[in-house]
């Protein structure tokens, strides 16, 4: 399907939602005019209108009006707009949840069905065009679907079909992780501090440092440990620091909130 010939609706249009249509505009995969959004107020609405976009109160509208419909509400109200949409999905439409802790398996139960149903976990990053997601596919959406997905949302980072078990483990690894790594440029920077350099400086130094480890461990492919080993020169600087902070078991707690950030987002999935 041509990027023109496609219809984009969103129930509701927070952050993620935003960052994600961010990506698609930039890309040039849909244009403007194509996309739909909705909420309740015009508090998250007038930031798609300055893309061009178009905004509505009525979700049923977005429905109508689109093929590609992606769920962005809050967990707790999903069940609810599911209950209004339900009567407008048709066999034609393909629906995306990126509402955390809701299976396919709930989501198929509450749409008609003969829905294609997917859902997708994006991460904070995807507002500047650099998140990781990862998506899987309900009984219903085939090769053509996820395809479709796949090839849109790669304009806002990496994008991965993976077994639905995964998506939490995505979520502690990727979703938290976001927030682990600011905990850890926060701390680079604050030793710099500590050190004599300026805040503002050692902030952007330490970010500058995280981008550019980031950027070679995707481009060289190596494992992480050989890259800091690379690092290390006998009685240098850096060995002396990574004995501080094996001493301190980071690499052990950074394990154990990967495992208590699954864990959460399992018991979600419960609730």
């Amino acid at each position: 399907m041509e990027a023109s010939e496609l219809w984009v609706g969103f129930v509701g249009a927070g952050r993620m939602a935003g960052g994600l249509v961010r990506g698609l505009l930039q890309a040039g995969k849909v244009p403007a005019s194509n996309i739909l959004a909705s909420a309740p107020s015009d508090k998250n609405l007038d930031a798609w209108r300055e893309l061009g976009c178009r905004t509505t109160h009525c979700n049923l509208e977005v429905v109508h009006r689109s093929t590609l419909v992606f769920l962005a509400t809050k967990p707790h109200i999903l069940p609810g707009v599911l209950e209004e949409i339900r009567p407008a999905v048709g066999s034609h439409h393909i629906v995306v949840s990126l509402v955390a802790g809701v299976t396919i398996q709930t989501l198929q139960r509450l749409l008609p069905p003969w829905t294609k149903v997917l859902r997708i976990m994006p991460n904070l990053p995807c507002v500047v065009q650099a998140g990781a997601m990862v998506f899987s596919r309900g009984s219903n959406a085939g090769d053509e679907e996820a395809a479709l997905l796949k090839s849109l949302l790669s304009s806002c980072g990496l994008c991965e079909e993976v077994p639905e078990s995964y998506i939490d483990i995505h979520t502690g690894l990727s979703g938290s992780g976001v927030a682990y790594v600011y905990l850890f440029a926060e701390a680079l920077a604050e030793g710099a501090v500590k050190m004599g350099m300026p805040g503002a400086l050692a902030s952007r130094i330490a970010a500058q440092t995280l981008l550019g480890a980031a950027k070679m461990l995707l481009e060289t492919g190596e494992h992480p440990a050989k890259l800091r080993g690379d690092v290390c020169t006998p009685g240098g600087t850096t060995i002396y620091a990574l004995h501080q902070l094996e001493k301190g078991a980071l690499r052990a707690t950074v394990m154990d909130a990967v495992e208590a950030a699954t864990n959460r987002a399992c018991d979600m999935a419960k609730d």
